[in-house]
């Protein structure tokens, strides 16, 4: 199966959003990479113009035999959450999984890999404010409105709008390794891996106020020094105030504490070592500053809802679980 073959549907009175994510990641020429890259087809249930948020149109000559044909099936949104995808699309969704495709949901497009039974008895995820509705109209799908993305090999669903690109930047990932996928983010200008779920809007991880040097300051001092003994106060010490003084301008600009920020930016750390090595996880879980490996796969398990060998397998070729990004896997 060519999952380079990449075809996203558009529909009626969609926003160009979630479909230019996907245009943008494999749509475009990556001459600077010496792979083949992906071939984009935007497709529609009926071949023609689709009309288009605002009054623009989108004149495709690619109907549901193109998009069922493809190795990698993106559905963006559906245009009505409460209603039943088309028999058509239902077909051509399932014909496409049975002969090994691999399907793409961004945001409300759940709800057709839902209405076509392809997350049945499945983890998924949606845009945070269809999460209810998803969960009372498909009963049979485990629904988690806390994640980016979920990552069953052959299904994967992405939540709220932006998410999709960290799902797209994660197939990129897992199709071409984390060098590339990192490369391509860096021209998105977005990070390879995003910290936190769709509460991301509450708790931002970096400080919110750029103007404060002393805190930026004492933050980098820590990701320098990710296996040093990092304490309150030594962060506190770094950024020249008081313990108590520091843990309020940090919960101010962070949103979290110090050290849920720390271990999220030593859970990051061990990915690209997961990735790329085949270093001991005893190895990894010190390289990042966890003092024993227990401990970091506790806190790996907790913030990217999988152990880090399983995470660790999915880029070695052998097939992974459930996955999503940051307070999601990855």
């Amino acid at each position: 199966m060519n999952r380079a073959t990449v075809a996203v549907l558009a529909y009626e009175g969609m926003s160009v959003f979630e479909t230019g994510i996907v245009t943008e990641v494999f749509g475009l020429p990556r001459p600077e990479f010496d792979v083949p890259w992906y071939e984009l087809t935007v497709c529609a249930e009926t071949p023609g113009a689709v009309r288009l948020v605002g009054g623009a149109t989108l004149h495709t000559d690619h109907g549901l035999d193109v998009f069922a044909g493809a190795g990698t099936l993106i559905v963006p949104g559906v245009a009505d959450v409460h209603a039943d995808p088309s028999p058509r699309l239902t077909a051509a969704l399932r014909a496409a999984h049975r002969r090994g495709a691999r399907i793409v949901s961004i945001c409300s497009g759940a709800f057709a890999l839902a209405g076509a039974g392809l997350l049945d008895g499945r983890r998924a995820t949606t845009h945070w404010r269809y999460a209810d509705l998803l969960a009372r109209r498909h009963p049979a799908v485990r629904v988690d409105p806390d994640v980016l993305y979920v990552d069953h090999g052959d299904v994967l669903t992405g939540a709220g709008s932006a998410a999709g690109l960290d799902l797209c930047v994660h197939l990129v990932r897992r199709d071409h390794g984390p060098t590339i996928a990192n490369a391509v983010a860096r021209r998105l200008v977005v990070p390879p891996h995003r910290d936190g779920g769709q509460a991301q809007f509450v708790e931002a991880p970096v400080p919110a106020d750029p103007g404060d040097d002393r805190l930026a300051a004492s933050m980098s001092w820590a990701l320098a020094n990710l296996t040093a003994e990092i304490t309150v106060a030594r962060l506190a010490g770094q950024a020249h105030m008081s313990p108590r003084t520091y843990l309020r301008h940090f919960a101010r600009a962070t949103g979290t504490t110090p050290i849920r920020w720390l271990i999220d930016r030593r859970v990051q750390a061990s990915l690209p070592l997961l990735e790329t090595t085949s270093a001991p996880i005893e190895e990894v879980a010190a390289t990042v500053g966890f003092e024993t490996a227990v401990t970091f796969r506790h806190h790996f398990t907790a913030a990217m809802r999988t152990s880090p060998s399983a995470y660790r397998r999915a880029f070695t070729g052998a097939s992974g679980g459930a996955h999503a990004p940051g307070s999601g896997t990855t």
